[in-house]
């Protein structure tokens, strides 16, 4: 069993140590005008004496606010969602609020797992970006049952009625096809990602979209979904440089599939951008290190992570204030590279 000397230190153990009532420690803890400054500065030495620490959760709750935000969301260490984590933190720090990260790395189960922790830790919004393997939302009804704020960004579940932050993924997809064929490139194959995804498959009717409209006449084997990684990029490129209509550019859903395909088409013996030309999605670092360096399209993801905690503060926080499902979109921008560089026909 746990001593009393290896315990926490509690307000009981301040009102007894100075004979007073333990109401009157915790008025004086929290700065009452009700009890007198002598006992203020009393309890405040004898609780610096003890090594006593305020239980801000408990004391939080009983005000109705744990003042925390719960996010959750498939990879920490991707550098989209790490600035959009990044820009949550600066609007929940100016509000005094704090982040509990969560990372699914792409599992189902994880995020049902953290979406119950989060609620279980009482805190006041979930923030979440879904994972590839998540089909279900009946973990995301349950925090709308709970009457706990709801905000989905990027990777987004369009049955469940809540906030959301998205990109202009299709606008994106398309301008993107659009510089390709400006630089000359006539066969173009796109690479998405899982089509149980809303924001995949908005890539990908922008990329259809400009396909028609320029009156391209594509193979079949030309558009691909559930792509997810580099090696992922670099089988299916392979596959179709080796067809008997290779393309001749690549629009791929992330920068990573891109590079991927950009490994096969140098394993061909061919040449970006002169050959071939890519363009990813994220603008991951990596992106502009490489040679030659990767055209993208730009999330602008920390803007999307200010945006979306916003969302929080703006019209959540204050339960007077409207509560209607509102989605915002923050635009992509294309970041001109070295592959995709106009070429000389």
């Amino acid at each position: 069993m746990t001593s009393k000397k290896d315990r926490r230190p509690t307000i009981y153990d301040i009102a007894q140590a100075l004979n007073i009532a333990p109401s009157s420690v915790s008025k004086a803890l929290n700065d009452s005008s009700s009890v007198s400054d002598k006992v203020k500065v009393l309890v405040r030495n004898k609780a610096q004496e003890l090594n006593y620490r305020h239980n801000s959760q408990a004391a939080s709750l009983r005000k109705g606010t744990s003042r925390t935000i719960g996010v959750i969301v498939p990879k920490i260490n991707s550098a989209f969602f790490s600035n959009a984590i990044s820009g949550m933190e600066e609007v929940c720090f100016n509000h005094s609020h704090q982040l509990i990260i969560c990372q699914t790395e792409e599992s189902y189960a994880k995020e049902k797992q953290a979406v119950d922790t989060l609620i279980t830790n009482n805190v006041d919004c979930i923030i979440i970006s879904q994972s590839i393997e998540t089909k279900g939302d009946s973990h995301l009804r349950e925090v709308i049952k709970r009457h706990t704020p709801l905000i989905q960004f990027d990777r987004v579940n369009q049955s469940v009625s809540c906030h959301q932050v998205v990109n202009d993924n299709k606008t994106a997809a398309y301008h993107a096809v659009k510089e390709l064929l400006n630089q000359g490139y006539k066969s173009i194959a796109f690479l998405g990602g899982s089509l149980n995804m809303h924001v995949y498959n908005e890539r990908r009717e922008g990329y259809l979209q400009a396909v028609k409209e320029n009156g391209m006449m594509i193979p079949y084997d030309y558009v691909v979904a559930d792509m997810h990684n580099e090696q992922n990029g670099y089988e299916v490129a392979t596959t179709l440089l080796n067809s008997s209509l290779p393309p001749d550019a690549f629009l791929t859903s992330s920068d990573y599939i891109a590079f991927g395909v950009m490994k096969a088409v140098f394993a061909k013996g061919l040449s970006i951008p002169d050959d071939v030309g890519v363009i990813g999605f994220a603008n991951e670092p990596f992106s502009s290190m490489i040679v030659p360096s990767l055209t993208t399209v730009d999330q602008n993801s920390r803007a999307m992570g200010i945006e979306t905690a916003n969302i929080y503060f703006t019209n959540l926080m204050d339960k007077q204030q409207s509560s209607i499902s509102i989605t915002k979109t923050v635009p992509c921008t294309i970041i001109y590279r070295d592959s995709t560089r106009k070429r000389i026909d």
